[in-house]
């Protein structure tokens, strides 16, 4: 099976998958803890957090213009080093309690995951177009070993050097992503050719403004903005509410646990549903989610909530995702994928750092509520924009 290279590439990129949600899943766990603990002014405690997507969003396009001219290997090997330097300055900030240059590594860690943001797509590049939302889904799948580790492990390792909380965490993520420089040495993903280098393809703006655009976007961006808003504000508002950290982070495992265990068969589920029908009930999902936090503060409605927002966030993004290589040719490839992802970003950096400004000013209800009117949006966009191109009886059965 693994002789075929699209087998071998998935992975490979599965396990890198694994790797950097375990390491974005801790620094969104500790990161408005130890924001909380350093920041003078506690409404920035999920700053370092914000900046970890602000820096994915400002390298999305970047990082797509230098994996278009050298590839994908070599791109996400450079990463890998960046986010390594980052993870130390993180450390070096946690051990001198300097708050703004804890969020200085935290936005260079981001540079690093606007480059593992690509990873479905590069399993994508590389596969049949039948296999295609199977490869998608499947690196996606990577992320459930984070969830089964990445909060346990924060939890456990954030007393490994008992003068300093969570210094340990730091460094030992820095370890896991120099694996990932060699892991990522084995991975072979066509590059463009001459020819597609020197064709640009259409306009930007051309492709943006095509319905099925527009449909894998928005939902993309609702899904990632709503978890981000909802998931960042979590672990603050059970400490607030008296719940143990350890329970916090059992709260945040099934959270990502819900967010990627779908992916085993999600892929399956687009191919048998058609990719409509699946991103709507991701958006369904997200509005369980919120009824469910507003029912109550126990562990169980935290539990429950996050495990939703787990799940329709995966309908929506890797939907989203699917229906996103449908729209470019492989010279368009780089600059729509960049675009794409720099609005999902920019989202969901607002949506993490809105979520300590909605936490601290107004309460867990009003994070919660903020995020009803932009679930809702994106119910009625996705329908829409299918109707307008015309995919309905081809993306919906």
């Amino acid at each position: 099976m693994f002789a075929h290279p699209q087998y071998r590439n998935v992975t490979l990129l599965a396990i890198c998958q694994a790797i950097f949600v375990c390491g974005q899943t801790t620094l969104f766990f500790v990161g408005g803890l130890i924001g909380y603990k350093l920041a003078f002014d506690k409404t920035l405690a999920t700053l370092p957090v914000s900046a970890v997507i602000l820096g994915t969003a400002m390298m999305t396009i970047p990082a797509s213009l230098v994996m278009r001219r050298l590839g994908r290997r070599a791109g996400f090997m450079s990463a890998a080093v960046v986010g390594l330097c980052g993870l130390l300055i993180c450390a070096l900030a946690l051990y001198n309690s300097m708050f703004w240059l804890l969020c200085l590594g935290a936005l260079i860690v981001g540079f690093y995951n606007a480059f593992c943001q690509y990873y479905r797509f590069a399993a994508a590049d590389a596969a049949t177009p039948a296999f295609r939302p199977k490869a998608i889904s499947l690196v996606m799948a990577g992320g459930v070993v984070a969830g089964v580790i990445g909060p346990s492990l924060a939890v456990r390792s954030r007393d490994w050097l008992p003068d300093i909380e969570y210094l340990a965490s730091y460094l030992l993520l820095a370890v896991m992503t120099a694996s990932v420089f060699l892991l990522v040495s084995f991975v072979r993903i066509p590059r463009l050719s001459e020819m597609e280098l020197r064709e640009t393809g259409r306009p930007l703006l051309q492709i943006m403004r095509q319905p099925r655009f527009i449909a894998a976007a928005g939902s993309s961006m609702i899904g990632y903005g709503v978890m981000a808003l909802l998931m960042t504000a979590t672990p603050l508002a059970m400490v607030s509410s008296h719940h143990p950290v350890s329970d916090a982070g059992m709260v945040i495992q099934w959270h990502v646990v819900g967010m990627f265990a779908p992916s085993f068969f999600t892929g399956h589920l687009i191919s048998r549903f058609g990719l409509i029908k699946i991103m709507l009930c991701g958006a369904i999902l997200l509005l369980l989610a919120i009824s469910t936090a507003l029912s109550g503060v126990l562990v169980q409605h935290y539990m429950v909530s996050m495990i939703l927002v787990g799940l329709g966030w995966n309908f929506l993004f890797v939907g989203g995702s699917t229906l996103l290589t449908e729209v470019y040719t492989p010279a368009e490839r780089a600059k729509t994928q960049a675009a794409h992802d720099f609005m999902v970003f920019a989202t969901t950096a607002s949506g993490s750092f809105l979520s300590g400004q909605l936490l601290f000013n107004f309460g867990w209800e009003m994070v919660n509520l903020a995020a009803v009117p932009f679930v809702i949006a994106v119910t009625l966009l996705i329908p829409c924009m299918a109707s307008i191109a015309g995919a309905r009886n081809s993306l919906c059965r």
